[in-house]
């Protein structure tokens, strides 16, 4: 499906599961809505905040190939974790205010249904670092170098469960 103007999307779910308290009296967002810009490749959508800025950013790249549906899904989660921050003025991600909101979202219409956690299609990545164990030689894909990580095995039998720069892993370019 082509992408979906997002501004229109927002208003209509605004109006329709938030009684128009995410826009100011004259009709303006209170929030910012916008795409992607194509680097959003694990989260289909994500809710910021901070001194001058609330936006809502959906991935364009998990969420183009998708029917409608799961777009309003992951803009609608998106917008309840504004209408927490911004309306009820709470500190909390998925907690009672957040389950309360998402409850009454879909047992008010069928279109889509909001959840936690979403099940959309994540393109797999292939790691780049594989990390070896010094002494054991166990190889480990990691998507990221890491940090002060050693080998859980050697650490137990040998250091009783205890880290040890011994057996801190060392991180090596994947050949994928």
């Amino acid at each position: 499906m082509p992408l979906a103007p997002l501004l229109p999307l927002y208003h209509r779910l605004n109006r329709e599961h938030f009684e128009g308290s995410l826009a100011s009296a004259d009709g303006t967002s209170l929030v910012s809505v916008r795409w992607s810009d194509g680097r959003m490749r694990r989260s289909a959508g994500l809710y910021r905040y901070g001194p001058g800025i609330s936006e809502i950013v959906l991935s364009r790249p998990l969420l183009e190939p998708l029917p409608l549906e799961a777009c309003l899904s992951t803009l609608c989660h998106e917008m309840i974790h504004a209408w927490i921050h911004r309306v009820v003025r709470a500190d909390e991600v998925h907690g009672p205010h957040f389950r309360a909101r998402m409850a009454a979202i879909n047992g008010a219409q069928q279109a889509f249904q909001v959840s936690v956690r979403h099940s959309f299609p994540v393109p797999a990545q292939p790691a780049k670092w594989l990390a070896r164990c010094p002494g054991c030689g166990l190889q480990s894909p990691y998507r990221r170098r890491r940090q002060g990580v050693a080998c859980r095995q050697c650490c137990d039998r040998f250091e009783g469960g205890r880290w040890s720069a011994r057996f801190q892993l060392v991180f090596e370019r994947s050949a994928a």
